[in-house]
């Protein structure tokens, strides 16, 4: 493996931050402006999209591996603890929210999560945070799907289960 160039081949399951998971369609090289580029296929069977990414920028964008066995547990562990909710107005927590589920990082969208689960069913959610949270959600189950080779709903029903005991225990 070159310096700049991650090791991804075909039918590598990838997340890119600002898409999720994707899998790696191909490798090819395309002339643009004069320039061959290498360039990965990634394919985002749900969204209906296709990405190319340069190899050599790959590293760059944030593109990486399914989370190992260790980033699971751990992102699993953090969706059983409290919410941690901070007393800021609710456009800067959004904000800090829609970071976290762009930065691609597994465990940042446990905490996305965890936080805006409705516990009490009492209260209502907001539109914005149902939004965040879905989206968060969605991202947590595919990784987690990927990682685990296992589908969606089958995934869904476990994420489910944890958040259910969390409240439950609450």
């Amino acid at each position: 493996m070159s310096k700049n160039k991650l090791a991804f081949k075909p039918n590598d399951f990838v997340v890119y931050p600002a898409h999720g998971v994707g899998k790696v369609v191909s490798i090819e090289k395309n002339d643009i402006a004069g320039i061959e580029m290498e360039m990965f296929v990634i394919s985002f069977e749900k969204d209906k999209m296709t990405l190319r990414v340069p190899t050599n920028k790959a590293e760059s964008t944030g593109m990486r591996n399914i989370a190992s066995s260790d980033v699971i547990t751990k992102a699993m562990t953090t969706l059983k603890g409290r919410a941690k909710v901070k007393r800021v107005m609710w456009s800067r927590r959004a904000q800090e929210y829609e970071q976290k589920i762009n930065s691609g990082d597994l465990i940042s969208i446990a905490e996305v999560v965890r936080d805006l689960h409705k516990q009490d069913e009492g209260k209502e959610q907001s539109y914005s945070e149902r939004q965040l949270y879905e989206a968060a959600l969605e991202r947590l189950t595919r990784e987690l799907a990927a990682a685990n080779s296992q589908d969606e709903a089958a995934t869904q029903e476990e994420i489910d289960t944890v958040l259910g005991n969390r409240t439950a225990a609450a």
